[in-house]
């Protein structure tokens, strides 16, 4: 998956920005102020950061060598996918899907997007 297919998909869920908050590299997608995807702009090819259910994250890194612990976060909480090294769009897709999803259970009814 390309860096502007996984930015457009990304932008396009309700209530999502983009934002630099950590420096000039590190583009981050957020819901309400909650981080549900993230990637270097300059070494998008090492790894996109997207939160998942802890259980379903094991499944995923014993079934992907592609899909890792996250990168300089929660392990436990945070996949990096190796977005350029096989793995189907699909299942990429459906990785951005299943982040940005935990994270909008977990705001309060009144912030959830549309």
């Amino acid at each position: 998956m390309h860096i502007e297919d996984f930015r457009n998909y990304c932008m396009a869920k309700p209530g999502a920005t983009e934002e630099l908050p950590f420096d000039e590299d590190t583009l981050v997608f957020k819901v309400c102020g909650k981080m549900f995807a993230l990637c270097s702009l300059s070494e998008y090819g090492k790894g996109i950061a997207l939160k998942c259910d802890p259980e379903q994250a094991i499944i995923l890194r014993e079934q992907y060598p592609q899909v890792l612990p996250g990168y300089h976060m929660s392990k436990k909480h945070w996949n990096t996918v190796l977005p350029e090294s096989g793995l189907p769009s699909d299942l990429i897709l459906s990785l951005i899907d299943h982040s940005y999803t935990l994270v909008v259970a977990k705001l309060p009814k009144a912030l959830k997007p549309v």
